[in-house]
């Protein structure tokens, strides 16, 4: 059978010739023939790009997303750096858009009263959010249960810290209808949308209102049911970024843990698959400081807790699997899956000296044995779930 080719365009443009006019200087002194000269350069080199389909098929490249595990960070961590930060910063480096979970609240300007104390309160300057943003974080939820730790104007002078940073934020607002609005990261590969939301943990007067500022909170009821009104606020949330054309994230920080807080809920799954269904490209949640099981729906990843990425917590009662976490590089096109490489993380439980009010948790990428355990733990929770992984050369591909 004979093989057609589609043909390949090209254009091409007439190179002006050089005219007396053009050796008279321009505004900057300069002769005119050195700005042509420039231009005809230019000229030439696009005369030999191909147009049309062929063009797109050059330019256009898979949209590159990593997904990070909550951040509880406490301490500018870049200013001292750690060992495990360069292999870091060379693999973030590469992607459009980086994820994570801001699990601190920041003592802004503006910000309120601490609304707990002791090991309980997450609260950190905003030079925090200048380590994320060095470390290559574009992309944040703020729905979690220490958001409003500094009280309402606490949430609004986080938000205000972040926008000042460029750093795209979803999860709480000013009020009701921006917290559950999407956040919109543009890149020159696809849009990225991020709708977050909170479970459990909440406390009086730290959800959003129409009238109130607070995270977008998903309640659930004594018998385990959601709140309808809650979840469909979601899913339209999720409807609209796809419509106009968006990459979306579904993303929920959840407490209402089970027994054992490495096990998936019933009602979690349910509420992954429904995101999905309403046009979410992947669902990724966080809550308990530790990894949870993987599966895929409609050819989408639920990545169901990926731990901490950094892990600055007071506490000392930490199992070895609380150190365990992910980084997960995702790529997407057109708003849909194409797949990711799941590479495992181990973070420092140390304290800089004995007397250091918290751990360093710092991520480092897990090698060896260390990176196989996490691997195997990952496996292991996924299987769980139904979900069989394949761990090839120390990491996970889906």
């Amino acid at each position: 059978m004979a093989t057609f080719h589609r043909p390949i365009t090209f254009l091409v443009w007439p190179i002006p010739q050089t005219t007396e006019k053009d050796m008279q200087p321009n505004n900057e002194g300069r002769p005119m023939t050195d700005f042509l000269l420039h231009r005809r350069a230019l000229l030439g080199a696009a005369a030999l790009l191909p147009v049309g389909p062929a063009l797109a098929r050059v330019a256009r490249r898979p949209l590159r997303v990593t997904l990070l595990g909550q951040s509880l960070i406490q301490q500018n961590l870049c200013a001292t750096g750690w060992s495990g930060q360069a292999a870091l910063l060379a693999r973030l480096k590469i992607a459009d858009a980086v994820f994570t979970d801001v699990e601190t609240a920041i003592a802004s300007p503006g910000a309120g009263a601490a609304t707990r104390d002791g090991e309980v309160l997450h609260a950190a300057p905003p030079v925090v959010l200048d380590c994320l943003h060095r470390l290559g974080v574009t992309l944040v939820t703020t729905a979690n249960n220490h958001a409003w730790d500094l009280g309402s104007d606490g949430i609004i002078g986080a938000l205000a810290e972040l926008d000042a940073r460029g750093i795209i934020h979803a999860g709480s607002g000013h009020d009701l209808a921006t917290a559950s609005k999407a956040g919109w990261q543009r890149t020159p590969y696809g849009d990225v949308a991020l709708v977050a939301a909170a479970a459990g943990a909440i406390r009086d007067g730290a959800a959003a209102t129409p009238l109130r500022p607070g995270v977008n909170e998903l309640r659930r009821s004594p018998s385990g049911m959601l709140d309808p009104d809650d979840v469909a606020r979601n899913l339209d949330s999720i409807r609209s970024a796809r419509k106009q054309g968006a990459t979306v994230i579904a993303c929920l920080h959840n407490h209402y843990w089970e027994p054992d807080p490495a096990t998936t809920a019933e009602w979690q799954r349910s509420y992954a698959r429904q995101c999905v269904d309403a046009g979410a490209a992947i669902f990724v949640a966080h809550g308990p400081p530790l990894l949870q099981g993987i599966e895929r729906y409609k050819g989408a990843p639920l990545l169901h807790g990926l731990g901490s990425f950094i892990f600055q917590t007071r506490k000392a009662s930490y199992a070895p699997r609380n150190w365990q976490s992910l980084m997960v590089e995702a790529h997407f096109r057109d708003g849909h899956f194409i797949d990711a490489h799941l590479t495992p993380l181990l973070l420092d439980s140390n304290r800089a000296t004995p007397e250091a009010e918290f751990t360093q948790g710092t991520p480092s990428i897990a090698t060896g044995t260390n990176g196989h355990e996490v691997c195997a733990n990952v496996a292991k929770l996924s299987a769980a779930l139904g979900m069989t992984v394949a761990i090839e050369r120390g990491s996970i591909k889906l």
